[in-house]
């Protein structure tokens, strides 16, 4: 008698903006064969959405509104997630500082982040999923297999969203004030603050590099599936 196949796992990286979340999950997801969900993508896609429509990103019901009257897709390609925005590549426009600073006040919402939730979770509740964004592991999948916090120190993570945005002529004082702004709001909202779970282990990036950090995050899933076995 054939043995069923074992469910694949549900990964869930959690941590502030800077932290390294996005580039991570995206390379865990591509080694192990498995999708990365970037749920931060959504609330961008929102958030863009909100721009084009002119809806106050402070309007709870026109937001959730707009949300359910929108299609947001995470499409998987090879090198990465295209977000499709009602059928519209935005990929690389919701990377833009209107629309992350849109990002982190469409998400402060109760009801944006249930709606949002239930579609995450419908995403990836079959398993083989690498999630991202700063609830996963305490309200999107509080089963999830694995659960990462990913953290370092805010000057570490001041200087890399700097780094990323240094093209766009970024200032590092505008990019400090920005980041602690969206710090406070994310631990500070009532809906589903940004904290560890209870049983998320926490990696601290701040002294180490990009390679150190998946490989740790590669051996910790290692350990879970032999432990599934």
């Amino acid at each position: 008698m054939t043995e069923p196949t074992q469910r694949k796992l549900i990964i869930a990286i959690d941590g502030p903006a800077g932290a390294g979340k996005s580039t991570i999950a995206s390379r865990l997801a591509r080694k192990l064969g498995y999708v990365n969900l970037e749920s931060g993508a959504m609330y961008r896609a929102l958030a863009l959405r909100a721009i084009e429509w002119d809806v106050s990103f402070d309007d709870e019901e026109a937001l959730l509104k707009l949300a359910q009257d929108s299609s947001i897709v995470l499409d998987r390609t090879i090198g990465g997630n295209r977000v499709l925005l009602c059928g519209k590549d935005v990929s690389a426009r919701i990377r833009e500082r209107d629309v992350t600073e849109g990002a982190s006040r469409v998400s402060v919402h109760p009801k944006v982040r249930e709606w949002m939730v239930a579609r995450q979770r419908e995403m990836g509740i079959g398993g083989g999923v690498v999630m991202e964004g700063r609830d996963i592991g305490t309200k999107v999948f509080p089963d999830a297999d694995l659960k990462i916090f990913l953290d370092a120190d805010p000057v570490i993570r001041e200087q890399r969203r700097l780094d990323q945005q240094r093209v766009k002529g970024v200032s590092a004082e505008a990019m400090a004030a920005e980041l602690r702004e969206r710090d406070r709001r994310d631990r500070t909202r009532a809906a589903s603050p940004l904290v560890a779970a209870e049983d998320a282990i926490v990696l601290d990036s701040t002294h180490m590099s990009e390679d150190e950090v998946l490989d740790r995050i590669e051996e910790l899933v290692e350990e879970k599936s032999l432990s599934r076995r």
